[in-house]
């Protein structure tokens, strides 16, 4: 299956401006904005199982076995570095009970020992619970005709959205999993099924979409405006539909970096704070200049996921036998 370069892009920039999230918070600057690449990641990754399942029929257990090969042996692997970390003394200020590690490796949200949050021990994790709650559902949908999953989806979705508002129970599982950004991931089913059918925005209005979700994205980080699924899941949706627009009219080239940085983004995100933290601390105590430790911790971040990548992922892929078309479109 072709490849879709403008997903591969937008998967390297969602990548990369978490990375620039987290580098900035770590070495005194500002960048919040970057954490919005996190919802980029849910609409791309609606859109690529839609298109997935379409173009190569599926049955639920193959589905789901590919995603488990895909996801979980990389966040294991990274969980087991942080516990071995937190077991060494690493970091002073973890703390650790088996409940929260098991938690966290079956992707049931709990909250944090260390200091309450509904985070995982690998803090980034956190998205994979919703990665996999989506994934679940997906499954269970492909037992339906075509044209029932998408509205079946959604119309679940929906109603775990609605019973979060109406109700208020403290329970990180339905806290989680009634969290609005959950309909980030039908947002990527719609735009999955537009895409099939060739109806994407003209050229034009593609054009306008990406420099409107640009300009939105720029406002909430200078103006600091409220930043939550609501400002940035729509803005998402822009910057994907716009791009798929261009990606429509051939304007979008093969470019090997970004084409990279895009099969690497999965890694990059789960290794990139270890790089960043090591690179920060050292900083810290050699009085680095604040910008120029930003500007490594980034590199640093960017480098590790690439290695990760590299060393780890691609070579487990390639044993697992992932599905062809999973790889063309996902990394």
């Amino acid at each position: 299956m072709k490849t879709i370069h403008g997903i591969q892009y937008l998967r390297a920039a969602a990548a990369l401006a978490v990375v620039i999230f987290h580098a900035a918070e770590k070495t005194g600057h500002h960048f919040a904005v970057g954490a919005a690449g996190v919802d980029v990641f849910f609409v791309i990754s609606g859109f690529i199982m839609w298109v997935i399942s379409d173009r190569r029929p599926i049955t639920p257990v193959r589905f789901m076995v590919d995603r488990i090969l895909r996801i979980v042996p990389i966040y294991w692997l990274a969980t087991m570095v942080m516990v071995a970390g937190g077991i060494a003394g690493l970091f002073p200020n973890m703390v650790l009970s088996v409940e929260h590690v098991l938690a966290s490796l079956f992707f049931m949200p709990m909250r944090s020992p260390s200091n309450g949050e509904i985070w995982p021990v690998l803090v980034q994790g956190w998205t994979l619970n919703f990665e996999m709650l989506f994934y679940a559902v997906f499954a269970a949908s492909l037992l339906l005709p075509r044209n029932w999953r998408l509205p079946s989806i959604a119309g679940l979705f929906l109603l775990m959205v609605l019973a979060g508002v109406l109700t208020s129970f403290d329970n990180a599982l339905i806290l989680t999993y009634t969290r609005p950004v959950i309909l980030e991931f039908v947002a990527g089913m719609v735009i999955g099924e537009f895409w099939l059918k060739g109806r994407v925005p003209p050229l034009v209005a593609g054009v306008t979409l990406i420099a409107c979700s640009f300009a939105g994205f720029a406002l909430v980080g200078i103006l600091r405006l409220p930043f939550n699924e609501f400002t940035m899941g729509p803005l998402a949706v822009m910057l994907v539909l716009g791009v798929l627009s261009v990606e429509a009219r051939g304007y979008i080239p093969s470019l090997q970096l970004p084409k990279l940085l895009g099969n690497a983004s999965y890694s990059i995100y789960i290794w990139h704070t270890f790089a960043i933290s090591v690179v920060a601390k050292a900083a810290s105590m050699a009085r680095t200049d604040a910008w120029i430790a930003m500007a490594i911790s980034v590199l640093s971040g960017t480098v590790i996921g690439i290695a990760g990548y590299t060393i780890l992922e691609r070579p487990l892929l390639y044993r697992k036998r992932m599905q062809p078309a999973a790889q063309s479109l996902a990394g």
